[in-house]
């Protein structure tokens, strides 16, 4: 399967500046699990659909005789655990959502002991999964590879999840004037580069594995294009974070904040090129187009309001043009943003519209001053060659992306599978599996 970040970028459509350059004249992220912190405001804003969470299965009557009962136990114990702290209202802070992953880390090694094609249990379990939204859709497949997608997509989100509380401080009465520290937007950015990585894994390392008749069954949370795209805006809101560490640091370039701005112009291009070929036409996959939008202006206008100022520090004419360009073009995709960002929030299922924060908390302000100042500084240019001037927006420049997926891999198989009392009973059901097989 081919990664994304080999494919050609293209910016999603239509094309986003139509108008003639002129004088100067954005949540429901985690649907029900997340409604305590959404009436505060979602400060992470990464769209995505309900938490998949495991419904309780019986694992001892189809593994009786494989394995021995002690490891029965184990796993019915360990995955039983998951399925009771995976309840609704227990994912509403730090400690909480840290302890699932826990015990999602625990399960895991004893789960991957079902994989072993030696073991022959892949198939011997039916694994049921639920959404967390309003629909509570379950899906059951006899795969234990399907489990294991499961439970490392849910480490993913719960990754993004815990990312977007480390953001959300409960100590100021004011959402819009919180204050955040570096630190813990540091945390931040690296639980993101986990959740990508977690997600790429799912890709390429997992999915490979499971039997095309249950890929083509699989609910659209766990389709290739739209793990691609989740991990994609993962490192896009990375990006961005780091962005608004570079604005609140004094030593940082207006070339380190362009390039990074236009990093996350990429790494969005490239989340909306991911579900060219998914199936968006529900409620779900038409919001979530909506949001690729809305971040993709919004990133854009950031691009060209850093370019602007760079070009501008030229000492030709032809420089002031450029960034004056460049600076309405960022007004323009600011403006065409908010309109993005209310079309998101009215399409079903119907959010509000959450202020500025972060990045653009600061360019809400600064773009509309900049290009009513330079516009007056330098509107005499545009007198003398309007036509020029209209064909003078240049292109933004393109960087290498930084920011990667953290790697991820799947734990060793749990030292309970290397029993002498497991071994014994695995090569005794070898052993009556090959006599069945040469009676036949």
């Amino acid at each position: 399967m081919s990664n994304p970040r080999d494919r050609e970028r293209s910016p999603p459509p239509p094309a986003l500046i139509t108008r003639k350059l002129l004088p100067l004249l954005s949540l429901d992220v985690w649907d029900k699990i997340l409604s305590n912190v959404r009436e505060e405001w979602v400060a992470l804003r990464l769209f995505r659909k309900a938490v998949r969470v495991p419904v309780a299965v019986d694992l001892i009557h189809p593994l009786t005789g494989l394995v021995p009962r002690d490891l029965i136990d184990k796993l019915s114990a360990l995955r039983g655990r998951i399925v009771s702290l995976a309840e609704e209202n227990y994912l509403s802070s730090i400690p909480t959502v840290s302890e699932l992953v826990r015990a999602l880390e625990e399960y895991l090694p004893v789960l991957v002991g079902m994989l072993k094609p030696e073991h022959r249990l892949e198939a011997s379990v039916e694994f049921k999964w639920k959404s967390l939204g309003d629909d509570g859709h379950e899906t059951c497949f006899a795969s234990a590879w399907y489990e294991v997608l499961s439970v490392v997509h849910m480490m993913a989100i719960l990754s993004l999840l815990k990312a977007n509380l480390m953001l959300v401080p409960k100590d100021s009465p004011d959402s819009c004037e919180r204050k955040v520290s570096e630190d813990s937007k540091s945390v931040a950015i690296d639980l993101l580069l986990k959740a990508s990585g977690c997600l790429e894994y799912c890709v390429h390392q997992i999915l490979v594995h499971l039997p095309m008749q249950i890929r083509k069954c699989l609910p659209n949370d766990l389709q290739d294009g739209i793990l691609e795209s989740i991990s994609s805006q993962a490192l896009a809101q990375g990006v961005e974070m780091q962005l608004g560490l570079a604005i609140e640091s004094e030593n940082a370039t207006l070339s380190v904040k362009r390039r990074l701005a236009c990093e996350e112009v990429s790494y969005f291009s490239e989340a909306h090129n991911c579900l060219s070929g998914c199936d968006t036409s529900d409620a779900y996959g038409k919001k979530l187009l909506l949001y690729m939008k809305w971040k993709y202006l919004e990133a854009k206008a950031t691009a060209y309001y850093y370019h602007g100022l760079i070009v501008d520090k030229g000492s030709e004419p032809s420089n002031h043009v450029s960034a004056v360009c460049c600076l309405f073009a960022a007004d323009e995709l600011l403006i065409a943003s908010k309109r993005a960002s209310l079309s998101f929030c009215l399409a079903a299922p119907v959010t509000r519209v959450p202020p500025p924060w972060g990045v653009m908390k600061h360019l809400h302000k600064k773009i509309p001053e900049v290009v009513s100042k330079k516009s007056q500084m330098y509107g005499y240019l545009f007198e003398q060659d309007k036509n020029e001037a209209f064909q003078a927006l240049p292109d933004l420049p393109e960087f290498p992306l930084s920011l990667r997926p953290e790697d991820y891999d799947l734990p060793e198989i749990g030292v309970a599978w290397n029993s002498q009392n497991c071994q014994l009973k695995i090569q005794t059901l070898k052993a009556h599996l090959e006599d069945d097989e040469g009676s036949h």
